[in-house]
């Protein structure tokens, strides 16, 4: 006997399984249960599973029944004349959805020429076995499978024309690459979700080559004069958005320039990138912590009883610039929100250079940061005078074994000596001979390697370069976003150790191993300094053993305990002072024993 569950949800037995299954496949193709269901035949518990609830993935794939796949050429005629469209196709039966799940009981061939009696469905199209972003990779059947998750990560992360309408829009923080090619190796999926129609990324030469050591660890060198030509450039946008907010009793907040009398009031120099109305015009230069938008506030805990007209009553909550960004004002909105209250948003743009530090990735997997920025004079070039964009270390090819992006170099130096874009979809895409004939044909190398001159010395290299067209792509990992130092700074109300954190101004924690790494160099008395961010001195009564309070008639220390004022002051870090404390709220009476300083 076979359970059989609906979502989960126990509904009976049955003795014959099979029977089943195929009659909830049936229905579904002939139309008579919904297409959502989908049911599997678990064998090694032995129940039977229909899901019908949403959150599932499931994916398109042509029925086969008898070894013949029901998708034939006069359907893609069909298609292609306008007559028959996807879901005709669902509904006749021919496609159906999948779930991972059911398609542990089937049998899935990749290409027509594949199938066999055995086989309950085939692939649309080889490379749908790949999800979006994968199917962006050009060439991927050749590459090992973890350098393709990275490569499919890293497409989500790369800066582009994300949008068309990006003036119109507010968007919380967004990058935008100034000069976004589509690039010359490319796949149908490409054109399927229309990533043509908003690129994101560049097409570069890119010499495969060690130089001076400034590209070990898979850092890029690069060509300062295709960075000031443009390359890698982009601009963050940043928008802040100030609210009017209404309170009980009447009170609200003001957008204007504060008045000198208001609580927190900061320097007239802090309000003097605003306008008349208290918002920073557009195109204004600011850097971080400068004011953009003045705004007041009704005191907070106040009665209504207590309260008292004037402006002294007002603390100033003004919207500031993060610290550690800057920009120029991009745009201003102003509008209102759902409940009314008056709304202002003021986007900043700042143009990010490539710098050394900033993050850079093929489609590949091969990601690193910008190690060099290198004179275009210094560099190697070609007997045209063609020197590289980047430099890619060639350590970083065989350990990874990303073949697919050996491939594009020599289908991108085919693509822009012809001109055309290159097929390099998944199974169906041109092979490596493919390309060696063709450059051959242009009068080059068939291998793709160039005979270089060294651009300091004018000599000729010994050994022959791989040099070629590659899609790179900048991340948004810049170093402008990361970089972060501090000596002094903001410090937390409880414990008064530094605050923490790159936004709030923190200090870098120096932990157990980093405090082993210090006593290992020898260096163990930084320890000292390191250890005493919130040291304070004091006063603790020699008797009781207890840390003394001020009186506040004569103002000097005195033992809340036995009243006297014989106490030592004794330096010690604050967090021990807090742990003293918190004893005492558990009626534990921590006494500490004091000895005079010698």
């Amino acid at each position: 006997m076979s359970d059989v569950f609906l979502n989960g949800k126990f509904l009976g037995t049955t003795e014959d399984p099979k029977e089943i299954v195929e009659e909830v496949r049936e229905g579904r193709r002939e139309g008579k249960i919904p297409k959502e269901f989908n049911v599997r035949h678990n064998k090694d518990e032995d129940n039977i599973q229909i899901n019908t609830d949403t959150g599932r993935v499931r994916r398109p794939l042509v029925i086969v029944e008898d070894g013949d796949p029901k998708l034939k050429d006069k359907h893609i005629e069909k298609i292609d004349e306008g007559e028959m469209g996807w879901n005709d196709l669902i509904n006749e039966g021919i496609i159906e959805w999948i779930d991972a799940a059911e398609e542990e009981d089937l049998l899935v061939a990749t290409t027509e020429e594949e199938v066999t009696e055995k086989h309950t469905h085939m692939e649309i199209h080889p490379a749908s076995i790949l999800g979006i972003n994968a199917s962006l990779i050009p060439f991927p059947e050749y590459n090992r499978g973890d350098r393709i998750s990275y490569g499919a990560k890293m497409i989500g992360q790369t800066l582009g024309f994300y949008s068309a309408n990006y003036p119109l829009r507010a968007d919380t923080k967004s990058n935008l690459l100034a000069y976004s090619q589509t690039p010359l190796v490319t796949t149908q999926a490409e054109e399927a979700t229309e990533l043509n129609k908003h690129p994101a990324g560049q097409n570069v030469v890119v010499a495969l080559l060690s130089y001076k050591g400034f590209n070990i660890e898979d850092a890029l060198i690069m060509n300062q004069k295709s960075v000031e030509r443009g390359f890698g450039r982009s601009y963050f946008f940043r928008t802040y958005d100030a609210e009017k907010k209404r309170y009980s009793g009447g009170q609200e907040d003001e957008i204007k320039i504060p008045e000198k009398d208001v609580r927190g009031y900061r320097s007239e120099e802090a309000y003097s990138q605003l306008a008349e109305d208290g918002i920073v015009p557009p195109e204004v230069e600011v850097e971080g912590n400068d004011v953009i938008v003045g705004k007041t506030s009704p005191l907070r805990f106040m009665g209504t009883g207590d309260f008292v007209t004037g402006i002294q009553n007002r603390r100033e909550t003004s919207i500031t610039v993060r610290h550690g960004e800057g920009g120029v004002a991009d745009k201003v909105l102003l509008s209102e929100n759902e409940d009314g209250n008056k709304l202002v948003k003021v986007t900043l743009r700042e143009q990010r250079i490539p710098e050394l530090g900033d993050k850079f990735a093929t489609r590949y997997g091969q990601k690193g940061v910008l190690g060099l920025l290198e004179k275009e004079e210094n560099l190697p070039f070609t007997k045209d005078g063609i020197t590289p964009d980047v430099i890619l270390n060639p350590h970083a090819i065989p350990s990874r074994q990303t073949v697919g992006q050996m491939l594009e170099v020599l289908a991108g130096k085919t693509g822009a000596l012809e001109g055309k874009k290159v097929d390099g979809t998944a199974f169906t895409g041109k092979t490596n001979e493919d390309f060696k004939d063709k450059l051959k044909e242009l009068g080059f190398r068939s291998d793709g390697k160039e005979v270089l001159y060294n651009g300091e010395t004018g000599e000729k290299m010994e050994a022959e370069i791989f040099q070629g067209i590659v899609y790179y792509e900048k991340l948004e990992h810049m170093v402008s976003n990361k970089i972060h130092a501090r000596s002094r700074g903001p410090v937390t109300l409880l414990t008064k150790q530094p605050t923490e954190g790159r936004a709030k101004e923190g200090g870098l924690r120096l932990g157990e191993m980093e405090k082993d790494c210090f006593i290992a160099h020898g260096a163990s008395m930084t320890l000292k300094e390191r250890f005493s961010s919130d040291e304070v001195t004091l006063p603790v009564c020699k008797k009781c053993g207890i840390i003394a309070d001020e009186d506040e008639k004569t103002g000097k220390a005195m033992c809340p305990m036995c009243k006297e004022s014989d106490v030592e002051e004794v330096p010690m870090s604050y967090a021990f002072k807090l742990l003293l404390d918190e004893l005492k709220s558990m009626v534990i009476y921590p006494k500490l024993e004091v000895e005079e300083a010698v």
